[in-house]
């Protein structure tokens, strides 16, 4: 608000989210990690309803702003192989998957992002920097793919080359990080699997989430920050993380659900193995809008 205040010249009433923890300003920890760290609670909950763990999966991130910093240490943390980052000149990847990115790596990038610079800077033999490219179809072996950097930066041959390589999530942290294209060869993709199930001959596991339902976290922080504002209270870092990591169950325990019981062929999509997350993700938001709309009388 602050910042708000010098670029207009005057004094209006306002107050802006991710204000800082510091010098009495009311902010919320975890506000700056909120989306990468939801990204990831997300994905840990599609690959228990899958019956996969997040250890040892490779991942493919893209950006390398905040979202994809904190999406890569998490991941980090919780043993995953973090194989790439990039920015809008091009893509870091790792050249041996036994030598991933590290938490430091990542600090290291972030330090060189404040400063405007670009990740081909980096002289490290574990990486080759791809200038001009997107990750995507540039790793020989991928099982997760999370688009962190900007729209429409998945589009339909970037999913037939992540597939290609064994990718069988894709979850977005940037918004509308896939073309519509891409969207629909992916819900394609995972309705062929679904299909494949009732042939007796399985094919490989593919599920996909929109950024609406897996990139929700920075709102969802925003949220608790206004509730602790209104309570005139900081609350600990590890409690915010909580909140964020129950919110993020909730936004995927609902799509499932709403997908299954509105679907246009609900028997199918109630035995459905993997329903559509898009599908959820849009019936879950217009079920919370159209039910405040009638608490506020616009509809009855």
């Amino acid at each position: 608000y602050g910042a708000y205040k010098r670029l207009q010249q005057k004094r209006d009433f306002g107050v802006l989210t991710g204000k800082d923890t510091h010098y009495g300003l009311n902010g919320s920890f975890i506000r700056p990690e909120a989306t990468g760290y939801g990204l990831i609670y997300f994905v840990l909950n599609m690959l228990t309803y899958m019956g996969q763990d997040i250890k040892g999966k490779y991942c493919a991130v893209s950006g390398s702003g905040n979202v994809a910093q904190f999406a890569a240490k998490k991941l980090i943390d919780l043993g995953a192989v973090v194989l790439s980052l990039s920015d809008s000149r091009g893509a870091l990847i790792v050249k041996d998957p036994s030598k991933p990115f590290t938490k430091e790596d990542v600090d290291v990038i972030a330090e060189l992002k404040v400063r405007k610079g670009s990740l081909e800077e980096i002289k490290d033999d574990r990486f080759t920097w791809l200038p001009g490219e997107r990750p995507w179809k540039h790793l020989p072996k991928v099982d997760i793919a999370l688009p962190c950097a900007t729209q429409n930066e998945n589009d339909a041959d970037d999913v037939d080359a992540l597939v290609k390589a064994g990718c069988f999530l894709i979850a977005e942290g940037s918004n509308m990080g896939s073309t519509d294209a891409a969207v629909q060869k992916m819900e394609a993709i995972r309705v062929a699997y679904n299909e494949s199930l009732k042939s007796g001959k399985p094919a490989a596991q593919f599920w996909y989430s929109p950024g609406k339902a897996s990139n929700a976290g920075g709102v969802a922080v925003s949220a608790l920050e206004m509730a602790q504002n209104s309570q005139r209270m900081t609350w600990a870092p590890e409690r915010v993380d909580q909140e964020l990591n129950n919110i993020m169950t909730n936004i995927f325990n609902e799509s499932v659900d709403n997908s299954a019981t509105y679907t246009p062929n609900k028997a199918d999509a109630v035995v459905s193995p993997l329903p559509s997350l898009v599908q959820g993700a849009n019936i879950t938001g217009f079920i919370k809008v159209a039910n405040a709309m009638k608490v506020h009388g616009d509809w009855w």
